[in-house]
């Protein structure tokens, strides 16, 4: 499988946030690398990297962020990064920690689910209050069902509300999946001291794997661990899970390398076979810093 060493012209305005008139500028005058071929324009992802690194303010802004994905844990990702062989590492530990590593440097990309108070924007508005400024960019990466998982043998639960009085795995505090089951919890009139809560979990897997072993009766999960494990899932919302990438890291082998993966036939099939996943968009921008 081969990485995309090339960009269009479009492909590059987009990522720059810069219109397409201002990029034929910039290759005419011959200020970023550029090739023509077939009629079309073409940049070398490596020299717009050394492009950009020019343009670069300060030392800080020149160190290389280290290869890690930061933030929610999302199964089909964590594949994902394995089996394309990017080289990049992992430190999922939600999407609120996911962000503020991001804003310290700490990695490269961060993968997030959060909602806004309605719970009808995903991600855009919290990016754009949080990462201003951070020479970053938000892309789709998929739609995901989630809902109540539920032990093998656990009966009249068939929402929110039927939590009351029942042992629930939470999951860590402050991340797209804790903030979610509060927001859901209030519009159904839950009184969260009405549940008890089992042992924090950090991962999607984790929060099942407890359920599956009769740790606690249900948990916040996605349909695609539900079914790895061959328990009851009660839908509640359709989520959007995206990745704030730097800007200049996105053109860096690793990512380049993922995102191809990701586009591919191979990742296509394991969605569908997970369940619970809609690709539709992925790749394409939703926010630019």
């Amino acid at each position: 499988m081969t990485e995309h060493e090339f960009l269009t012209v479009p492909e590059l305005a987009e990522l720059l946030r810069l219109k397409e008139r201002k990029i034929y500028d910039l290759a005419a005058s011959g200020e970023v690398p550029c090739t023509r071929a077939t009629g079309k324009l073409l940049f070398p992802a490596a020299g717009i990297r050394a492009w950009l690194d020019a343009h670069s303010e300060g030392a800080v802004s020149k160190t290389p962020r280290p290869g890690v994905v930061l933030g929610s844990h999302d199964p089909l990702l964590d594949w994902a990064i394995r089996e394309s062989r990017c080289g990049l590492a992992t430190y999922f530990d939600g999407s609120t920690d996911g962000l503020v590593r991001f804003r310290r440097r700490e990695g490269v990309a961060a993968g997030l689910h959060l909602a806004d108070d309605e719970g009808r924007e995903w991600n855009v508005p919290r990016v754009a209050r949080d990462c201003a400024g951070q020479n970053a960019v938000l892309v789709r990466f998929a739609t995901r069902s989630r809902g109540l998982v539920l032990g093998r043998d656990v009966s009249g639960i068939a929402g929110m509300a039927d939590l009351a009085g029942r042992r629930v795995v939470p999951r860590q505090p402050e991340s797209g999946s804790d903030v979610l089951f509060g927001m859901l919890a209030a519009k159904a009139g839950l009184d969260l001291k009405r549940v008890e809560m089992v042992e924090v979990t950090r991962t999607e897997t984790e929060a099942v794997q407890a359920v599956a072993r009769g740790d606690a009766e249900a948990t916040l999960g996605l349909m695609s661990v539900a079914k790895d494990f061959g328990l009851p899932f009660v839908p509640l919302i359709e989520e959007r899970f995206d990745l704030l990438v730097n800007r200049r890291a996105w053109f860096d082998t690793g990512m380049q390398r993922l995102m191809v993966f990701c586009q591919s036939e191979a990742m296509a099939a394991r969605a569908d076979r997970m369940g619970g996943y809609d690709l539709t968009g992925l790749g394409t921008v939703r926010w630019n810093a």
